[in-house]
């Protein structure tokens, strides 16, 4: 745990900050469909971790409140992709799915980002590259705490 009194544990996660920071803005550069907003793009990659969810579902994985969740996804119900479908057990409720559309999108998308970090990382040393490898799985936790 760290200790945010201590000066190496202050100064770590100031740098942590820091970089996660600059880096997400230069990924978000690296967009393949600059019409969609970063959070759209979130959500349509919720939706291919999950599969479906409804609006209210959706809008706890991505921490915005439900009416903010009921816009974004009739925005990408309009541009062809999410669809929205009865719920199976409450008909008062909707399911959200991506579209195909929306999958070849999100494969495209990662695709640029990937060759992006890849490009920074050929600037590593081996042992720098194998550090974050290994940060890469705690990086991830933190993203979905």
């Amino acid at each position: 745990m760290p200790d945010l009194s201590h000066g190496d544990d202050a100064a770590a996660v100031n740098s942590l900050r820091s970089a996660v920071m600059r880096l997400s803005r230069r990924l978000k550069h690296q967009r393949v469909d600059e019409s969609l907003s970063p959070t759209e793009m979130s959500v349509l990659g919720t939706l291919s971790l999950c599969g479906r969810a409804t609006p209210g579902e959706l809008a706890r994985k991505e921490h915005v409140q439900p009416p903010s969740m009921t816009r974004i996804v009739a925005l990408l119900e309009a541009k062809g992709l999410v669809r929205l479908e009865p719920h199976p057990e409450d008909r008062r409720q909707k399911v959200v799915t991506r579209t195909e559309q929306a999958e070849a999108m999100l494969e495209e998308s990662r695709a640029k980002r990937n060759a992006f970090l890849a490009t920074l990382a050929e600037n590593l040393d081996e042992d720098e590259w194998a550090k974050l490898r290994a940060a890469a799985p705690v990086l991830e936790k933190l993203a979905h705490l």
